[in-house]
């Protein structure tokens, strides 16, 4: 590996977890909109699904004092993964968009938290997990 290529990783990961971080703050203010110009029931589906994504820790919680630090459950990965794809919420957003059926605000703004929430986990540095219930590298 080059020195070039060794002093570019964490420029690269520093702009990644940056653009992470507004993105984050974005969706974040996003949500906060929708709850203040929709009212208490889009600020709860907001908040509700800003929390979800890490309620899948539950899933194998009798599993986890046999777990090494940082690992979880390899159980739980599955349901940990795909509650923390960008791509889930996003394709959900652009049926939102697309479809009338689907407009209702507090809807929007629970996809809004969503959002907020992984970007956050990877603003922060944590992303999908291996099978083996690792952070990936």
């Amino acid at each position: 590996m080059s020195t070039a290529t060794i002093t570019r990783r964490p420029v690269l990961s520093l702009a990644r977890r940056t653009a992470w971080l507004a993105n984050a703050l974005f969706w974040s203010a996003f949500a906060v909109l929708e709850a203040v110009n929709h009212g208490w029931l889009a600020g709860t589906f907001a908040l509700a699904f800003f929390v979800l994504p890490d309620l899948t820790f539950l899933v194998a919680l009798d599993d986890a004092p046999r777990m090494a630090k940082g690992q979880l459950p390899p159980r739980a990965v599955p349901y940990y993964n795909a509650m923390h794809r960008a791509l889930v919420p996003l394709a959900l957003l652009l049926a939102y968009a697309i479809q009338p059926v689907f407009a209702w605000a507090p809807a929007f703004a629970a996809l809004c938290g969503w959002l907020a929430h992984i970007s956050y986990d990877r603003a922060f540095g944590y992303g999908l997990r291996t099978k083996e219930g690792f952070q990936r590298g």
